[in-house]
């Protein structure tokens, strides 16, 4: 008769024993425990064992032999079929087979790469990627600008009062958990460190824009370190990517895009406090006229399920070095709400919340809302992007000025204020638009590289000249 168990993570079957299900006892020492009986088929039928007791003392021995591990090895009977249970204990240290080391996943058992070795040897010491001492890094190598804005951020978020920023760099690092010994980790070299990518291939975001999955119109890449990543990746999709609809209640004006920004961020600071950076794939965006699909080479904590994610759930951050650097810039929280927070963002919107798949890594797509859409519809979207007009900008155009329908907003309103003041400065444009001056730069930028404006003269006392009105 079957026995009361089933194949599962923690339970394999096989009708007879052979050398090579060491493999298997392998993989439960390296996981999470099991048992591997013997003389019970696939459906859990015993179909019994030959030379019972003379396997039950081999086997216990070629495994010591093998492994150096010990295992209880259980003679069990059903009616006049005897077979064997091997116990298997969850091992605090890594465990090898014939110099491989093997995990379960699921029902069936997987050879570990390189990097999984290193992971399993990580989590078998307690250690996280991020706490890890980085050599050939100083604090005067970090990044004067991402010391600059995590200060900022601590300060308004009031996780750090002003006179703990004024402390020295080497003193901020150690109060942050960032030092081993001498060195810096991997924690302040990824988010303080103007070149990470020199140690970690793919610690960036690649974004593009998609008409159809076979036409990209556009794409961009952000480096540096993580602090600033998340800046400027926010600033470009809302800018260049995401063209926000404009529609009126009554007198009043109302300009939304078909994903609330607030609920975007959160999405995107999950990915990258969460992101497997043994991986040297980048966080990828894809934008669509109405949709977004963001992907990045983590996977979920066992401890969380993604039907779970907007309920009350447990904070487990994959690097929690690096999600401590946010928490205290003010970007995250630490008791697992940044779902709770998109929940909200979606509802306050009227907005579709977005969908999580775990496979291969954590996918989520987002949605525009029915009322993006029927906005949309009544402005005949071409399918790439809303048509602009003078009555949809922030500045007064000038006269006569025709709106360029290939340029999204920011660059219509600044190309406007450049025919205005052709002598403004890039501070001058962001305080009269209420931008970052580095969103000014990468738009005038643009704008260049279209053959719209060109640059006269030194960058103080120049001028910009139209050269073409599009």
């Amino acid at each position: 008769m079957p026995i009361k168990k089933k194949e599962s993570q923690n339970v394999e079957f096989k009708e007879s024993w052979q050398d090579e299900y060491l493999k298997w006892i392998c993989a439960f020492a390296n996981t999470e425990g099991g048992s591997l009986f013997i003389g019970v088929d696939d459906k859990g039928n015993v179909c019994g064992v030959k030379d019972i007791h003379k396997k039950s003392e081999d086997i216990p021995n070629k495994i010591r032999n093998t492994m150096g591990i010990v295992c209880d090895v259980n003679l069990l009977t059903d009616g006049e079929l005897d077979y064997l249970e091997i116990k298997v204990e969850k091992y605090p240290m890594p465990i090898s087979y014939k110099g491989k080391y093997y995990k379960r996943s699921g029902s069936t058992t997987q050879e570990l790469s390189g990097v999984e070795v290193n992971k399993l040897i990580l989590f078998s010491q307690g250690r996280t990627w991020d706490s890890i001492p980085v050599p050939g890094i100083s604090t005067k190598s970090l990044d004067s600008d991402a010391i600059k804005l995590f200060k900022k951020r601590a300060v308004e978020s009031r996780r750090l009062d002003e006179k703990s920023a004024k402390i020295s760099i080497q003193n901020l690092m150690q109060n942050l958990r960032c030092v081993e010994g001498d060195y810096l980790t991997r924690t302040a070299m990824m988010c303080f460190h103007s070149d990470p990518e020199r140690w970690v291939t793919g610690a960036y975001i690649k974004i593009a824009y998609f008409a159809t999955e076979a036409d990209i119109l556009f794409q961009d890449e952000i480096h540096g370190p993580l602090l600033t990543q998340v800046e400027k990746a926010m600033d470009l999709i809302f800018s260049k990517y995401m063209k926000a609809l404009i529609t009126y209640e009554g007198i009043h004006r109302q300009e939304f895009f078909f994903f609330p920004p607030d609920a975007f961020r959160e999405l995107l600071l999950n990915a990258v406090v969460h992101k497997d950076y043994m991986d040297p794939t980048p966080i990828q965006i894809k934008i669509y006229a109405d949709s977004i699909w963001m992907w990045n080479p983590g996977s979920m904590p066992q401890e969380v399920r993604v039907r779970d994610l907007f309920k009350k759930h447990v904070s487990k951050p994959r690097n929690p070095g690096i999600a401590n650097i946010f928490f205290m810039s003010g970007y995250v929280e630490r008791w697992g709400r940044g779902y709770y927070n998109i929940e909200q963002a979606c509802s306050e919107t009227n907005s579709k919340l977005p969908k999580v798949k775990a496979s291969a890594g954590v996918t989520v797509e987002c949605f525009a809302s029915d009322k993006y859409n029927a906005v949309a519809s009544k402005w005949k979207l071409d399918g790439k992007s809303p048509e602009l007009s003078p009555e949809n900008l922030s500045v007064n155009l000038p006269v006569n000025l025709p709106v360029n329908p290939s340029l999204n907003k920011t660059q219509n309103e600044l190309f406007a204020l450049v025919v205005e003041y052709p002598s403004s400065t890039y501070d001058d444009f962001a305080g009269k638009m209420g931008k970052r001056r580095e969103t000014i730069r990468v738009n005038l930028r643009t704008l260049e590289k279209l053959g719209l404006i060109k640059r006269v003269g030194a960058d103080k006392n120049g001028h910009w000249e139209i050269v073409s009105e599009g």
